[in-house]
């Protein structure tokens, strides 16, 4: 067994510095003071008790240091997940209950399993099923949601829901309740947060700082919003107010939990936990990949996997809550100049050192301070343009994503995700279903073929080249008979059609009995059928079936070849409108050939 495949720490220790370890440690401050009021916001986003995010943001870090292969990605609690986790666990527990803090433990643990049970099996590439504008729109979808729901705590009041028609409807009507202090301190952090992320920056640069340092101040502000709040509600005594506080957080390190051992629970949190697990998994990787390739390097997705999944069930075992790679946070980490993962464990120790000595102060955090944090952070999530570039490039990917938002909108997160991983197989199996195919013809003077409707090409009415452009398998087999059959019945002097397969990567079982049946129908029509440009790997599947011992035509290395040996050159024809050809699409007159006389079955596919 290959130990640096399964601990990555064992590639970057040996070579760990002085330098190196440096780098770490000042990135690791700068990513402690930005995580702690994120771990607090997302664990208030869950419903979940304060010091379960802060739990979920030290021992998850410290194994993803040993076990994952990005080095700058920085793993804990995120906007997506705590809604999710949130949307999972509120039909059977009413938040912040003992059942429920039990549950979202459950849900790291079998987050965890899964995710190293796939990394063991290899199985990254299932992420792939999940295209990017559904991923776009499910992001877009979540980030509205979860600023939504967000508003009971900026306006002081009472409201629930897990969509957005259930929580505006909530919110409307409790409008009446609101708490006027509570309104002031959450517009007023809100607005500071907005102000710091546009006009921050360039305040710092103008001041004389470097982009980078301004940069690295400017997404820490947050916590200055934290700083000013609490002292605030301190000094003022805002409970008294109406202002709700973070309240008393438990000092001390997290102890071991165990999750539950009900299997009815688990059960019911099956497919939530699923869910979980590749949507974080996706955004996690998404991240690391961008990062990566920045520095020139590149993570492994199948050892992410169990990176992940071994982090989580670090959080479930640690009393915390699902886990992921953070954006935000990341981009924090690789800025402030992070070489290796143990920027993300001195990160966790600077966590561990939070819950000991600071969670008096936290008692005073106003929560309308957290949720201004999170709706600050979650509106670089929402991406409404990209609907409009979407409809403007493909139609069906419009449609995926709009289905996507429109049911995490109105249904629920769940909803959402599962009809886009639908609608995503289904498109694809839609697409390749009816795969495109051209007759070509000669480029005169070349050796390239093209498309007759395209291109001024030399043609012959008794061979026929179908160019077929995607990968034989069960679901378009039955297209690729009926398009041959239909092209058969257009040319009744035809004697040679020749499949030219520069894209067939791959004949499965279904498309090779419909090759058997193509072969044998144009037999009886007195018509032989050749292959051409066919990939070594797929001829090497293909010769010792019957297809090819009973092929009446012949396997050509390239399409030119077959033309040279099929026809004498033909006289170039000039292009014509589509609809005046019955035969290819457009009026050409066909040049005269000569078919010649060869037959060879043992020419063998490319070795491409």
């Amino acid at each position: 067994m290959n130990l640096k495949r399964y601990l990555p720490i064992l590639q970057w220790a040996p070579q760990y510095g002085r330098a190196q370890a440096t780098s770490d440690l000042v990135a690791a401050v700068i990513v402690t003071v930005m995580l702690i009021p994120q771990s607090l916001a997302y664990a208030l986003l869950a419903g979940l008790p304060a010091q379960v995010g802060l739990y979920a943001s030290i021992l998850p870090l410290m194994i993803y240091a040993v076990f994952g292969t990005s080095r700058t990605l920085s793993v804990g609690p995120v906007a997506v997940a705590s809604l999710m986790t949130a949307a999972a666990l509120a039909p059977l527990a009413e938040a912040g209950t003992p059942e429920y803090v039990a549950g979202a433990v459950l849900l790291a643990v079998m987050s965890g399993l899964m995710l190293t049970l796939m990394g063991v099996l290899r199985l990254g590439f299932l992420a792939n099923f999940l295209s990017h504008p559904v991923i776009s729109g499910f992001i877009t979808a979540s980030g509205i949601v979860i600023a939504a729901s967000q508003l009971k705590h900026i306006f002081g009041i009472q409201a629930s829901g897990h969509n957005l028609l259930s929580i505006g409807q909530s919110l409307i009507m409790s409008a009446g309740d609101i708490n006027l202090a509570t309104l002031a301190v959450g517009a007023g952090a809100l607005l500071f947060l907005v102000l710091a992320r546009k006009r921050l920056k360039p305040a710092l640069m103008a001041m004389g700082l470097a982009p980078r340092t301004a940069d690295i101040l400017t997404k820490t502000a947050p916590i200055l919003a934290v700083l000013v709040t609490t002292l605030a509600a301190w000094l003022f005594q805002l409970d008294s107010q109406g202002v709700r506080l973070v309240g008393d957080v438990p000092r001390g390190l997290p102890d071991f939990t165990m999750p539950s051992l009900d299997m009815g629970l688990w059960q019911q949190l099956a497919v939530s936990a699923l869910l979980i697990s590749v949507v974080g998994f996706v955004e996690s990787v998404s991240v690391g990949q961008t990062l990566a390739a920045k520095r020139r390097q590149r993570i492994d997705p199948d050892q992410e996997l169990i990176g992940l999944g071994t982090a989580n069930l670090g959080a479930g075992f640690s009393g915390g809550m699902p886990v992921t790679g953070g954006f935000s946070r990341s981009v924090v980490n690789f800025d402030a100049g992070a070489e290796t993962p143990a920027a993300g464990a001195y990160a966790a120790m600077g966590i561990a050192l939070a819950t000991l000595f600071l969670t008096p102060a936290i008692a005073y955090l106003p929560q309308a301070t957290l949720a201004a944090t999170i709706i600050v952070a979650v509106a670089t999530l929402i991406d409404l343009p990209a609907l409009g570039r979407t409809w403007r490039y493909s139609r069906t990917d419009f449609g995926a994503m709009l289905a996507t938002i429109v049911l995490t909108l109105v249904h629920s997160v769940e909803a959402g995700i599962i009809a886009g991983v639908a609608l995503s197989i289904g498109l694809f199996l839609y697409r390749t279903s009816r795969p495109h195919s051209a007759v070509i013809g000669r480029v005169p003077g070349t050796e390239h073929f093209r498309n007759v409707l395209r291109h001024d090409v030399e043609l012959c009415p008794k061979v026929t080249f179908l160019r077929v452009d995607e990968s034989l398998y069960f679901a378009n087999a039955r297209f690729l008979e009926e398009t041959v059959m239909d092209l058969v019945t257009q040319q009744p002097e035809l004697q040679d059609l020749v499949l030219v397969c520069p894209a067939v990567n791959l004949v499965d079982a279904s498309a090779l009995e419909s090759l058997e049946a193509i072969s044998e129908r144009l037999t009886d029509a007195g018509v032989r059928l050749h292959l051409s440009d066919v990939k070594g790997p797929v001829m090497d599947r293909l010769k010792d079936t019957e297809l090819l011992a009973n092929l009446e035509g012949q396997v050509f290395l390239s399409a030119y070849e077959a033309w040279q040996a099929l026809t004498r050159p033909c006289k170039k024809t000039a292009q014509r409108p589509q609809s005046e050809h019955p035969q290819y699409g457009n009026d050409r007159e066909p040049a005269l050939c000569q078919p010649a006389n060869h037959h060879r079955t043992d020419i063998p596919g490319d070795t491409g």
